[in-house]
């Protein structure tokens, strides 16, 4: 979090340093500004260039926790000297306030001029020695706590890889198996090794462990051992030299255990020959995905070694814990409810067995253990650490805050990823790339996350991008333990993660809660989160509590997500990027007199709005016209914006040209849709549009004259229209679209024939779904989405069946059906046998009915 901290404080010198701001004098504090943003960058890259080189985790937590220490304590100076000028009502406590935060900025500047020179003073031992020591003892924990090399529950990993191994393939063939730390990617590797038909097919074997950090030497003296004698005399050169030797002309198989970077492989893969053609075999194990792409071959992709269903973990830990022996009847339920909270890890079963093993098997034992599982698993949690401790230690820097924050979200929730993206880029967790929204770096950092096996994919979107991500409990605990360690977070058992430093009440930066709607919480909520001053994260839409009196004097908001009952100023909120507001659930859903403007337009930071009822965004020509002399306002760093219930939609998105997300939501009767879609055509990069409302859009619209004035971004990837009732013909013009990936429409449509001309092609469009609608006949062939993969129809009662050659998408993987006729659901069965009699067993109908359809 040192690497996080730093990055925040720079965030804050940024914007005080920028031409327009007039907040502070820049001519007294531009030069110390820069002094202080210099050596706070310094240090960041200080920390980047250490982490990848030195061997010395110990030297580099302290050098951490000293920035952290510094740096927190210099932001909470500069921070809370800010607020005071903020909030400063008159001019002489503003001047006061001025000199202040100069007084302060000069002891911030001193302090952290110190520090660098102190951090760049330090050496570090890059022997690695414990380091080294720590991955040698980790990696012979995880073969001792899986023992015997059991694979209960890799059957069939056991026999892809056997299959991989014995392939006619007679080129020298990489076949690496990845996965999260300990989840028995080495288990199986042993015993594949150890299997005699394996070991009888190859004349040289040889096992190499790597581990954290690679020892050409070590690994060397490792493969010369197994293949001809150990030697410790001879130099580097001369043991390649043997190696190289000792399996030219030979058919070998070299297991690679534990690897952790390209690099390690690219110095490896030098000694082994690769031109003999006589079905040579490296099996390589790693917890990166990036490098099992990397030594992959075309032929054999990685293999994820994946996670043990509830089945095959309960036969695990009956094996480890009983032998041959069945588990007693009256232990089988609670033994199970234990066994699931493993989420399927092998080696957290293997440590739950062990530690059951020590006590006697009794029904009065375990249900203890049942009773008790957090405490528990804590225990758990501390045994498997050594081993899933090095992902976190290899981390680069720029991703440890940001694995450490999802700790902090409740376990066994979905993680949203859009929410948890917001977050990290209000923490200042993410760092710009050339190029590139810093949205799309924040994907990249969890993709990363993802492929270092920390993070778990959860749903997925329709067109494949992950909607949710989660973690493993074991992870979650590291999460937690790191975090506590380094004094940054919180977690409370009502499930609120706090990011803290020592005085909770006057620093405390982040303030999530995520308890349940229903849940008891204090009465004098506001009051508490009103003391932290200097709060820059408030998520607190859960609790159904009016916030409109606490959100204005919590100046140094970077995201706030609450519920409120009446207007409120964010005029001195000058660093929001995220504001979701909605109203409190006892609020009835239609308050007329309670309905007031919110104004938005001088938040040239904001990056995402969703404002509903009591508020709604307020008119832009209203705002330019109390700004004399002033430019056309407009937010071009509004990336994601909800439009809820506005009367000024049209105005709105022409002064937000760079969105990538709009949804217009309004069941009004709206006199200005001609407008509405007109300005839609200046949104060159949207890439999601939403529309949802009761009243015909094309109302007022002559067609089909004016037919192809509907004119989108050719970027949209996905469209999402609910009770638009948008003629067929129209929709025709969205095949205009070419990187349309999702169409969805609920009660979108209107018409009862659906015609598509050769000519109109969705050329990548890969999600289609139509529900309710009165469409009758449907003509189109299967070169009007070629890429179609997901076809969904719900309540199409009318329809008489689906186009017969839609079965003829070579992509085209499922048919869903949801309370449509008869004939629908008669054509989606023949498409489907006629797609079997040809070969294709890939395409799924799926017919659901919760209503009699009509025949």
């Amino acid at each position: 979090m040192a690497y996080a901290a730093l990055s925040s404080l720079m965030y804050t010198l940024e914007q005080l340093m920028k031409p327009n701001q007039s907040l502070v004098c820049r001519s007294c504090t531009q030069q110390h500004m820069e002094s202080i943003y210099q050596n706070l960058s310094a240090m960041q890259v200080f920390l980047e260039d250490t982490t990848k080189e030195t061997k010395d985790v110990e030297t580099l937590k302290v050098i951490e926790k000293r920035i952290r220490d510094v740096i927190y304590k210099a932001e909470d100076r500069i921070d809370s000297s800010l607020r005071s000028i903020i909030l400063a009502d008159r001019k002489d406590k503003r001047q006061k306030a001025c000199r202040s935060f100069h007084e302060e900025l000069l002891k911030v500047e001193q302090q952290v001029y110190i520090l660098n020179k102190e951090v760049m003073l330090i050496e570090f031992n890059n022997h690695g020695s414990k380091s080294a020591e720590l991955a040698r003892m980790s990696s012979s924990l995880e073969k001792s706590t899986i023992e015997e090399n059991t694979i209960v529950g890799m059957e069939d990993d056991f026999n892809t890889i056997l299959d991989r191994l014995t392939a006619q393939t007679k080129k020298l063939t990489v076949i690496p198996i990845f996965g999260m730390g300990g989840i028995g990617k080495t288990t199986l590797a042993r015993k594949v090794y150890d299997n005699s038909y394996i070991r009888s097919r190859f004349d040289k074997h040889a096992w190499v462990t790597i581990s954290e950090k690679y020892n050409e030497r070590q690994m060397l003296l490792e493969v010369v051992s197994s293949i001809t004698g150990s030697n410790q005399e001879m130099s580097n050169d001369q043991l390649m030299e043997i190696v190289y030797r000792g399996l030219k002309g030979r058919r070998f198989l070299i297991v690679i255990d534990d690897i952790w970077s390209t690099k390690a492989w690219d110095q490896m893969q030098r000694i082994f020959p690769k031109d003999d053609d006589n079905k040579s075999r490296i099996l390589l194990t790693t917890r990166l995905k990036y490098v099992a792409d990397y030594v992959s071959c075309p032929d054999f992709p990685p293999h994820c070694k994946s996670f043990l269903n509830l089945d095959d973990s309960w036969n695990l830990f009956t094996e480890k814990l009983f032998k041959r022996d069945p588990c007693p009847l009256l232990l089988e339920e609670t033994g199970k409810h234990i066994v699931q909270q493993c989420r399927g890890l092998p080696l957290s079963i293997a440590v739950v067995a062990g530690l059951l093993r020590k006590m006697d098997p009794t029904y009065e034992n375990w249900k203890k253990v049942e009773e008790n599982l957090n405490s528990f698993f804590g225990t758990v949690s501390e045994q498997c650490q050594s081993i899933l401790s090095l992902s976190y230690n290899y981390l680069p820097q720029y991703l440890k805050a940001c694995f450490l924050y999802v700790g902090g979200f409740p376990e066994d929730r979905k993680i949203y990823v859009s929410n948890l993206i917001r977050l990290w880029i209000a923490e200042q967790f993410i760092r710009e790339r050339s190029n590139k929204r810093i949205e799309m770096v924040a994907k990249e950092y969890l993709e990363e996350l993802i492929d270092r096996s920390l993070i778990l994919v959860g749903i997925r979107k329709a067109n494949g991008r992950m909607r949710t991500c989660k973690i493993h409990g074991l992870l979650r605990q590291l999460c937690l333990r790191e975090a506590h360690t380094e004094n940054v977070l919180h977690v409370t058992n009502r499930n609120v993660p706090v990011s803290s430093k020592d005085d909770p009440t006057s620093v405390t930066r982040t303030f999530i809660s995520k308890q349940s709607i229903s849940s008891d919480f204090p009465k004098r909520i506001g009051s508490i989160v009103s003391q932290f001053k200097l709060l820059k994260v408030l998520e607190v839409l859960s609790i159904d509590y009016d916030f409109s009196f606490v959100i204005p004097q919590l100046v140094h908001l970077r995201y706030v997500a609450a519920r409120i009952m009446m207007a409120l100023s964010l005029a001195k909120l000058r660093n929001l990027q995220t504001i979701i507001l909605q109203r409190i659930f006892k609020l009835r859903k239609k308050s007329p007199e309670l309905i007031l403007p919110l104004d938005i337009w001088t938040m040239s930071e904001i990056r995402h709005v969703d404002i509903d009822l009591p508020l709604y965004i307020s008119n832009p020509l209203d705002a330019e016209n109390h700004s004399i002399g002033e430019q056309p306002l407009f937010l071009n760093n509004l990336q994601m914006l909800y439009l809820r219930h506005t009367p000024f939609v049209a105005e709105i998105i022409r002064r937000t040209p760079n969105l990538k997300k709009l949804k217009i939501l309004d069941d009004s009767e709206h006199p200005d849709w001609p407008a509405i879609l007109d300005s839609l055509s200046l949104l060159e990069d949207l890439e999601t549009l939403y529309i949802e409302t009761e009243v015909n859009i094309f109302s007022g619209v002559i067609l089909p004259s004016n037919i192809k004035e509907l004119i989108l971004s050719p970027n949209i990837k996905k469209l999402i229209l609910t009770g638009t009732r948008i003629p067929w013909e129209i929709v025709n013009l969205l095949a205009n679209l070419p990187n349309l990936e999702v169409l969805k429409g609920y009660r979108a449509f209107d018409g009862t024939d659906w015609k598509l001309d050769e000519d109109v092609v969705f050329h990548k469009l890969k999600y289609l779904l139509i529900v309710d609608v009165g469409l009758e006949r449907w003509e189109a062939c299967s070169d009007n989405f070629p890429m179609l993969e997901q076809l969904l129809l719900d309540w199409l009662y009318e329809l008489e069946e689906i186009p017969e050659s839609i079965g003829d998408i070579m992509t085209l993987k499922l048919i869903q059906i949801d309370d449509c006729s008869s004939g629908v659901e008669n054509s989606a069965k023949r498409i489907q046998q006629e797609q079997e009699s040809l070969g294709n067993y890939e395409l799924q109908v799926r017919i659901i009915r919760y209503v009699q359809v009509p025949s």
